[in-house]
């Protein structure tokens, strides 16, 4: 073996190893927009249980207050959920919001009782932003590594709680005891990434006490499909 073609064969791992830096496997980001108020939403929040319980799925329950008016306030409704889902109907080509929907990496949406179509596009495996999540001097630090190819994108902390059970007095579920799972209790954009080494820290106290998880989202400006996603235990 020749000393030129050894160079060859080492700068070719090098890159490599750099490709694999680059592109991460990363979890299928599924986006729950649910309502305690809503009598279709209680298989869904279900679903989203399994979901949970899988390592290659990243389960998010965004609740919405527009179905507070029937008679129940739903205690984990934000406003910011109700934003974001406005933002996925635009970008997906919706002419109202609903629930309960189902987002898939921000690129597709389904009713969520079409189950057997979710189980195909949570098929296969994801290549993602080089993003990771630690907790450390009671600190949620979050690295992002480089990639030239990226586009420039959002880093969006959602802080959420795993479980909860609520017993519904009034509305479409009254009478119910609801089981709901990964229910988001805030979101917060961090900042910008546009492809360089990147750090952020977030202070745990700044979180909402009920929050037990983090997830980080990756997400090209005007919330475009996900391209990145991690999330860990804070409590």
């Amino acid at each position: 073996m020749t000393h030129a073609f050894r160079k060859c064969l080492a700068f070719a791992a090098m890159l490599c190893c750099v490709a694999a830096t680059n592109a991460q496997p990363r979890p299928v980001v599924v986006e729950l927009f649910t309502s305690q108020g809503c009598s279709s939403c209680p298989p869904a929040d279900a679903y989203v249980g399994r979901l949970s319980a899988r390592s290659d799925v990243l389960a998010l329950a965004f609740h919405v207050d527009y179905w507070d008016d029937l008679g129940w306030r739903d205690r984990f409704a934000l406003p910011q959920s109700v934003e974001r889902q406005r933002i996925y109907a635009r970008n997906l080509g919706r002419s109202s919001v609903y629930t309960p929907q189902l987002v898939v990496d921000g690129r597709d949406d389904r009713v969520a009782s079409d189950e057997a179509a979710f189980t195909r596009a949570l098929s296969g495996n994801r290549d993602g932003a080089p993003v990771r999540v630690s907790i450390r001097d009671a600190q949620v630090l979050v690295d992002l590594g480089a990639d030239p190819q990226a586009a420039p994108s959002d880093v969006v902390l959602v802080a959420y709680l795993r479980h909860a059970v609520s017993a519904i007095g009034r509305g479409e579920n009254a009478g119910r005891t609801l089981e709901e799972y990964n229910i988001v209790r805030a979101i917060r954009t961090l900042g910008s990434w546009k492809g360089r080494a990147e750090s952020f820290g977030v202070p745990l106290s700044t979180l909402p006490p009920d929050a037990t998880d983090v997830a980080v989202l990756v997400q090209p400006f005007g919330q475009a499909p996900i391209t990145g996603a991690a999330a860990h235990a804070v409590r």
